[in-house]
This record gives structure tokens, C-alpha cells and sequence, in this order.
């Protein structure tokens, strides 16, 4: 297997090994919450997004990893990190939703702009990420999959905590 081979089957096996996760552990949990009770913890773990400006960091990547893969990632995240404080500032306000709304399409639009333009857009090499190889191959596959958790929450029209006592 190549470089770019190996990738694959890393980000492959940790799709299904987080959404067995998620499936198996996670999503029994937040299924009798209310809405913001069910997003918080998701909404917790993207505030670790700010790990993504590794990307623009000489030493952690290579000097051969493009911008054009590195600036939008890494801003993209500090973007969808600045939304889940701001959803988590907004619970018990009516615009708690939305702001929910708003971080989860971007933030999922995000993950998935910097897949494309890594691998089709300026077509990066594995071996470029150095040290941060782990975010495309770990961490994202586990943001994915909350926020698909939190999408399945959002349609379910769940009842804001104060609905829900």
C-alpha cells in the first residue's frame, strides 16, 4: 500500500470504530435529553477544534503541506470553535437553536471542504501532515460522526429543557 492508501484505511477504520462509539455508547445517552442537555457534551468536544490551527505550525506539518489546505482547515476550525461557545453562551436563550444550527452546518461543512480539498483540491501528501497526521485520521471521523448525532437532535424537534420538565 501507498502513502495516500494507508490514509484511507486509517480515516475508513476510524469512521467505523467512532461510529460504532457513538452508536453503541454515546447516542443511548442522549436520546431521552432534552435538546441543549444532549448537545452540550457535543458542543464540549468541538471546543477542542482549535487543535486544527496545527495545521499552519512549521514542525508539527511539513513545509511542504499547501496553504491552500492549511489556512482554510485551520480557520475553518477556529470559526466553528468560536460557534459551539457561542451556542453554549446561548442555552435557555431562544436563539439557542439557531446558534446550534449554525455551528453544526458549518462546522460540518467545514470537516468536509477540508477532506475535498485535501485529497482532490490541491491533492496534499500524507507524509506533509508530520505530527497532526492524527487529526484527519482520528480526530476528525469522531466530530463527523457528532455531528451527525447532533443533526439527528436538531430534526427530532426536541424540547428545550424548560419544555421538557
Amino acid at each position: 500500500m501507498n502513502d495516500l492508501q494507508l490514509f484511507v484505511a486509517c480515516v475508513a477504520f476510524s469512521f467505523g470504530a467512532w461510529a460504532f462509539v457513538c452508536r453503541t455508547y454515546i447516542w443511548p445517552r442522549l436520546t431521552n435529553l432534552s435538546l441543549p442537555e444532549a448537545a452540550t457534551p457535543i458542543l464540549v468536544l468541538h471546543l477542542f477544534r482549535f487543535v486544527g490551527a496545527a495545521f499552519m505550525i512549521q514542525g508539527v506539518v511539513s513545509p511542504t503541506l499547501p496553504a491552500g489546505f492549511a489556512v482554510p482547515a485551520a480557520y475553518g476550525d477556529l470559526i466553528a470553535v468560536l460557534l459551539a461557545w457561542l451556542a453554549l453562551l446561548l442555552r435557555g436563550k431562544p436563539l439557542f437553536i439557531p446558534a446550534v444550527w449554525s455551528f453544526n452546518l458549518w462546522g460540518t461543512l467545514d470537516l468536509l471542504f477540508a477532506f475535498f480539498q485535501g485529497l482532490f483540491g490541491v491533492g496534499i501528501q500524507p507524509s506533509s501532515l508530520g505530527a497532526a497526521f492524527f487529526i484527519p485520521t482520528v480526530y476528525v471521523p469522531l466530530l463527523l460522526c457528532t455531528h451527525a448525532m447532533l443533526f439527528n437532535l436538531l430534526v427530532r424537534k426536541r424540547p428545550l429543557a424548560s419544555d421538557a420538565r
